[in-house]
């Protein structure tokens, strides 16, 4: 069983640019974490302030682990975050 995370950034106004770079950051190392089976951010063609990521951990640790990463603490809490309007997550478990 995976561990399924799905999340929605939405950038406040004009700080998209900032935002996408700070995604760009976290993707290889976010990757590269012991406990993640995918990664991938996207970007809304329509609204490119929208961000949508989908994620598979091992489990819910895998998960926790990737937010308490060196990496994620800078370029997520640190640098997009705080450039969000609106953060929104939803978790799911695989069918396997």
């Amino acid at each position: 069983m995976g561990y399924v995370v799905t999340a929605k950034w939405t950038a406040k106004e004009g700080e998209e640019e900032k935002v996408y770079a700070a995604i760009r950051e976290l993707l290889e190392p976010s990757r590269a974490e012991p406990g993640n089976r995918f990664y991938q951010p996207n970007r809304d063609p329509e609204n490119p302030r929208v961000f949508f990521f989908y994620e598979i951990y091992d489990d819910e640790d895998g998960y926790k682990a990737h937010g308490e990463s060196d990496h994620f603490q800078r370029w997520g809490f640190g640098e997009a975050i705080p450039l969000l309007e609106n953060r929104e997550r939803w978790f799911y478990e695989t069918i396997d």
